[in-house]
């Protein structure tokens, strides 16, 4: 099992804990504003907008603290200014991590980037250095549990999936990202219902790490994901999974 897909599982579940504390909230309206802002308000023609309604609505954020991001972002209310930056760097044993952010202050943002990867015997780098490393899928999660594997793969190639892959408890299923909507509603349709749906950042290949390494590697995967102008990070590494199991219980 490659880490980015142990790393979404993960992430999926840290989601309902994040979700108490109001961080998801944080970062999902953060989204909704910059969506709205770049692509309009109209949910019909703005398919970023889209998916992060769902993202939303799947942590039960209220209708309103929807519509209010929605508004600030195309001007109808007062707010805050926002700024997409991807920064580009290495962690530990020279895996390649992307980190996708939105600040109001881009000044203080990369001082503090810089340090994390500093304290995880990583270092921030130059634009482009290793963004070619990776390429931009849909990306869908299925509770294995739930759900027939046969149903599943004829509702997902049907609806034009490149792939579908069993990852331990979990079904993923990979589009490339123009068929990533026709996908997962072809999927909602059916009467599955994902754990996640994102378009994300997929390795082409990976590192593999063990030991003081890998440890580092996750703990800078936990303080970049922490922090709340950090809303997505992309690394290729590959560490076992029981090591990776043990580290974030």
């Amino acid at each position: 099992m490659s880490g980015h897909s142990k790393w979404a599982g993960i992430k999926h579940k840290k989601a309902k804990v994040d979700a108490q504390r109001g961080r998801v909230f944080t970062k999902i309206i953060r989204e909704i504003t910059v969506a709205a802002r770049v692509g309009g308000g109209d949910l019909g023609g703005n398919p970023r907008l889209r998916t992060a309604v769902l993202a939303a609505k799947a942590v039960n954020m209220p209708a309103d603290n929807i519509d209010r991001a929605i508004k600030k972002g195309t001007g109808e209310l007062e707010g805050v200014s926002y700024e997409e930056i991807t920064y580009e760097g290495y962690g530990p044993g020279g895996v390649a991590v992307l980190v996708e952010v939105v600040t109001d202050n881009k000044n203080r943002i990369v001082g503090e980037i810089r340090k994390l990867f500093s304290r995880h015997a990583g270092n921030l780098g130059e634009a482009g250095c290793v963004a070619f490393l990776f390429e931009k899928k849909g990306y869908i999660q299925v509770d294995a549990s739930k759900v027939d594997e046969e149903k599943l793969m004829s509702i997902a190639l049907e609806a034009g999936a490149e792939d579908m892959q069993r990852e331990e408890s979990l079904f993923a299923v990979t589009t490339v990202p123009r068929d990533f909507e026709r996908v997962r509603d072809a999927i909602v349709k059916g009467g599955i219902q994902p754990l996640s749906a994102e378009i994300t950042m997929h390795p082409k290949s990976t590192v593999k790490l063990e030991g003081k390494p890998a440890e580092q590697m996750i703990r800078l995967m936990e303080e970049l994901e922490e922090h709340d102008d950090v809303q997505h990070v992309y690394a290729n590494f590959d560490i076992p999974e029981e090591i990776m199991a043990a580290m974030t219980a």
